[in-house]
């Protein structure tokens, strides 16, 4: 998936501030952005994080200074160097933001990665990404990093395997350790102990690229996007539906509508959109027009933004159908090392796909019930967050589609199969 064609004529526009299509080798990116700018030493940066109110960009969206301080701590000040991991890994099918943020602006990611590294005392850094044109850039743009002097902390490249768990902070540390890329059960935070038991901050990719921007431009800067809680701007991959399937930049709080503008708009008549992914929540169509694309707008329906994913489900598609394939595939990807997701998942997974069958014989009606009980067996006892992401998507399903659950609870179909 590509970028839209969003250009805007430099980097102080409200919108455009990541994909810039001039900015791609190391001349042209110091060119418009200069040096690296270095602060002097660990946690200078964090304060300027913590007054842009800069969250993370890989889903949870947590305080993104917090975290540089954690494993600042963590650290000691230097006494204890830290690792940094930029985590580029898009185990999510929907998502692409990652690979053409990597692809267009690769040394704006590096650079943030030297910058955190500073922030928190690190001695070593890795870039996290899988295969492909997006790790081509990455190897690409560090060729031409070596020799310049710009580094200060050396960084390995690290391929990521395709999976929907290898992008989960601790998969990422194993798979930097050289061990299979798996969430470990022990929920140790890995801001403490991380890579070879050292404090280790793992950002996402677009975060760091916005560390590098805050640096070089300031947080007022910063929070001349977005709204006053939600500041800034964030990657948003829109597909589905929509006319222009795509990866575009936009300003946080964003109504929903106005998002999927960018790609060209519905291309068919709208039933609901997926919001923050297969681990995410349904938007009904009705309320596109009036909800924005923050924390705060999708409370109600029970979403987030998570990596900014809009996927648009056509009115003419049976919702339980397009449901019933991203349970059955998230069930596939599970870490085989729970219950839950070894055996709960699976079962969610073929409750759904049964009631999603109008035509499978008898006991339809029961269903609903049958994966509300299962789905709060599995709550909480995961080894990682799969579990509960499942979970919350099957029950946002249910709910949303209410009318559409109770159809087929009596064998019968509101949309189409096709």
């Amino acid at each position: 998936m590509t970028a839209l064609d969003l250009s805007a004529p430099d980097h102080t526009t409200m919108a455009t501030r990541l994909l810039l299509p001039d900015a791609t080798d190391l001349l042209s990116h110091d060119r418009r952005h200069g040096a690296v700018p270095y602060r002097g030493g660990p946690g200078i940066l964090i304060e300027s994080l913590e007054s842009a109110g800069l969250t993370g960009r890989g889903g949870a969206a947590f305080p993104t200074w917090r975290k540089v301080a954690s494993t600042a701590a963590a650290a000691g000040g230097g006494h204890r160097a830290a690792v940094v991991i930029a985590n580029g890994a898009e185990g999510e099918p929907a998502s692409s933001k990652d690979a053409v943020l990597l692809g267009m602006a690769p040394h704006l990611v590096l650079d943030g990665v030297q910058l955190a590294a500073e922030a928190v005392g690190a001695d070593r850094a890795a870039v996290y990404v899988e295969a492909g044109p997006a790790m081509t850039a990455v190897m690409r743009a560090l060729a031409e990093r070596k020799g310049t002097g710009r580094d200060r902390v050396r960084m390995q490249l690290v391929e990521a395997p395709t999976g929907f768990v290898s992008g989960e902070e601790s998969a990422a540390v194993a798979a930097v350790e050289g061990r299979p890329a798996l969430p470990r059960t022990k929920r140790r935070l890995v801001t403490e102990s991380g890579v070879d038991r050292r404090p280790t901050l793992v950002q996402n990719v677009e975060t760091l690229a916005h560390v590098a921007l805050i640096a070089r431009y300031g947080s007022a800067w910063f929070r001349s996007a977005g709204t006053a809680t939600e500041p800034g701007t964030f990657l948003a991959t829109m597909g589905g539906a929509v006319a222009a399937p795509g990866v575009a930049e936009a300003p946080q709080g964003i109504l929903l509508a106005d998002l999927l503008a960018l790609a060209g708009g519905p291309s068919r008549r709208l039933g609901a959109v997926l919001v923050g992914g297969y681990h995410g929540a349904w938007v009904p169509a009705a309320a596109l027009a009036t909800t924005p694309m923050s924390r705060a707008g999708l409370a109600a329906f029970g979403a987030t933004p998570g990596a900014g994913i809009v996927w648009a489900l056509p009115a003419s598609q049976c919702p339980l159908v397009a449901a019933s394939l991203i349970v059955t595939y998230l069930a596939g990807q599970s870490a085989r090392q729970c219950g839950p997701c070894l055996f709960g998942l699976p079962a969610l997974a073929a409750d759904l796909a049964r009631l999603a069958d109008p035509r499978a014989a008898g006991g339809l009606d029961r269903l609903p019930g049958q994966l509300a009980a299962l789905a709060e067996t599995i709550t909480g006892r995961g080894a990682c967050r799969h579990p509960d992401g499942t979970v919350r998507f099957v029950h946002s399903t249910l709910r949303t589609f209410a009318d559409e659950v109770a159809a087929h609870g009596r064998g019968q179909c509101l949309g189409d199969h096709r």
